[in-house]
């Protein structure tokens, strides 16, 4: 059996394990130590896995992911969410859709200090899905909007998603966090968007709250002043060069911690609890990283990526086609695989792809602005069928809402994705301006 041929076979039996819901990490495990021992044999197995996955864990830019997720736990500990969607409530509730805009607004801005988009969906259902149900909100409207808003934690910096990018494709984390600040922003306006003419098609599924005065407004913005200052501090000082992206993540982990004691919202209990949480996350995201690290190891020994990419290369499309085909390709997977091992398992294969095509900028530009645009693309994974995580977390807190009105509920913010992946092939200076800007 050919390299190939078997890269394809494991692929296949990849899918067939992911879909008899074995673990993805597990699934990438087993497939990789199969497929290495048919190509290599046992003993350059067992020589690969004492050196290979040492020096790929050994890496110490990994540690940024779990101080990252610290930072969430201490902030929804702190109490952060609340404070966000109450001051985002006093000044768009009063409109139609207001509370579903309000949903929006807290899960950008709580998750610009989370980085996790299970953690902001969680958090944030938690907080807005009972006042949308009090207003009498369709739960169709009320579940989608709670499912892309939480998407919002993995766009807007600091993004544990786009670390992992980082760390595969050796680039500049701070520069990352820098280039996904504007698509982040795009797509909270998109979703907004998206919600005022869901609203205005359909004004009896978000009514109005009750307008407050500004009095009240400007009393509510008082409480969310810390996420401010966090935020500032983290990004804008991993990218002025205060600290390095892991020492900003300590100290944005740091101040949450700070917060929830100032705020007497810290005990051992909670401590403890949080503590457990990131361990449960880290562990995940670890077990996915050795699993695709070895998997990923059986696709270079066969050589399909680079036979992959010199047929592509060869085929006579212009690069914009191949981009294009590429990013088809990940909305597809998205909706079947985990964003995170979809990432893992695709990037060794298209980077060298694209990092190869002229697009008539730099090639760090040209990493940078690609890892936005998968970012983005990933993003409508989250929550487009049959898999979207995100769905199944919000389904998980409103048991007595059937999973297709969820569906049913994302489908004009999945539109409204597709439109700003358009703009963002279309105009790459949209992701690269901050980054030209703080070189």
């Amino acid at each position: 059996m050919s390299g190939t041929e078997t890269a394809i076979l494991l692929f296949a039996a990849l899918f067939v394990l992911v879909g008899l819901r074995i673990a993805i990490g597990v699934a990438l495990l087993f497939c990789g130590v199969a497929g290495y021992v048919l190509l290599s044999g046992w003993i350059p197995l067992i020589s690969y896995l004492k050196t290979g996955v040492y020096l790929h864990f050994s890496n110490y830019s990994l540690s940024v992911i779990p101080l990252f997720l610290l930072m969430g736990q201490f902030a929804m500990q702190a109490g952060m969410s609340q404070a966000l969607f109450g001051a985002a409530t006093a000044w768009f509730g009063h409109r139609r859709g207001g509370v579903a805009l309000a949903a929006i607004v807290g899960a950008a801005a709580f998750g610009a200090i989370c980085g996790s988009s299970v953690a902001t969906t969680a958090t944030m259902g938690q907080v807005a899905l009972p006042e949308m149900r009090r207003l009498g909100y369709s739960s169709s409207l009320a579940t989608g909007t709670l499912a892309v808003g939480g998407s919002l934690g993995m766009l807007i910096p600091p993004s544990v998603i786009l670390v992992v990018y980082g760390i595969l494709t050796e680039q500049n984390i701070a520069k990352l966090f820098m280039a996904a600040f504007i698509p982040g922003l795009l797509a909270a306006l998109g979703y907004m968007i998206a919600i005022s003419i869901y609203c205005r098609v359909n004004p009896k599924a978000g009514p109005a709250e009750e307008r407050v005065g500004w009095r009240e407004r400007v009393l509510a913005l008082r409480d969310v002043w810390p996420v401010i200052v966090i935020f500032t501090v983290v990004v804008l000082g991993t990218n002025v060069g205060w600290f390095t992206p892991t020492e900003g993540a300590a100290v944005g982990a740091f101040s949450t911690f700070l917060l929830c004691v100032l705020r007497r919202r810290m005990s051992w209990p909670a401590l403890r609890a949080s503590l457990l949480a990131v361990a449960e996350v880290t562990a995940m995201i670890f077990l996915i990283l050795l699993g695709a690290e070895v998997f990923n190891a059986v696709l270079a020994l066969s050589q399909m990526p680079m036979k992959l990419a010199s047929a592509i290369g060869e085929s006579g499309l212009p690069p914009y086609g191949i981009l294009i085909a590429i990013l088809v390709v990940y909305i597809g997977l998205g909706c079947v695989m985990d964003e995170l091992a979809m990432l893992l398992l695709t990037l060794p294969i298209f980077f060298p792809i694209v990092m190869g095509l002229d697009f008539g900028m730099p090639p760090d530009e040209k990493a940078i602005w690609f890892g936005i645009l998968v970012l983005v693309i990933v993003g409508i994974g989250l929550v487009a069928p049959p898999v979207g995580m995100n769905v199944f977390v919000i389904n998980a807190l409103a048991k007595d809402v059937p999973i297709v009105e969820t569906y049913r509920g994302v489908l004009p913010f999945i539109l409204a994705d597709i439109v700003r992946a358009g703009v963002l092939v279309a105009f790459p200076v949209l992701s690269l301006w901050l980054v030209r800007l703080f070189p």
